[in-house]
């Protein structure tokens, strides 16, 4: 799995015309989801994105978690994380998952994701059109990947 986390001011989520999910302060989380993602993904990235220190304490130091910082997690679907520009132009999407397999990965994920961050998260919609509009806060972008697990 491969997560783009950004730390937002406010993130929301649109599908056909309507907004599906929002934030205020918090994390928009772009997942990607490989063949190869197993239930010990899910748990290590969940686990690693609740408790990143990315918030301010009160010193302005990045030192506090998202849920010490009162904030909201936005999660969105993004299989294009795992593009490969080896050859050509054309980006090559072969190491994404199918949705057979995404799908299941995916909702998992969304539940291991509300319960570790103690509150459910909100979403978009797996393989939808998607409008996501962001205001990054910092800015702050970081990318994990839980294969190489840096």
């Amino acid at each position: 799995m491969r997560a783009v986390i950004q730390r937002v001011s406010q993130a929301s989520v649109t599908i056909a015309g309507e907004v599906r999910g929002q934030i205020q302060h918090g994390l928009l989380v772009l997942l990607g989801i490989e063949e190869a993602d197993t239930a010990e993904d899910i748990e290590w990235l969940s686990g690693k994105i609740v408790r990143l220190r990315i918030f301010n304490d009160d010193a302005g130091v990045m030192n506090r978690s998202v849920a010490e910082a009162g904030g909201g997690v936005l999660l969105i679907s993004q299989f294009t994380l795992f593009a490969s520009t080896k050859k050509g132009n054309r980006p090559s999407y072969i190491r994404a998952a199918r949705p057979e397999i995404a799908v299941p990965l995916y909702e998992k994920f969304i539940a291991r994701l509300s319960a570790d961050f103690g509150q459910p998260v909100q979403t978009g919609e797996f393989g939808a059109d998607m409008k996501v509009a962001l205001v990054n806060d910092g800015p702050v972008t970081i990318v994990i990947d839980s294969k190489a697990r840096e």
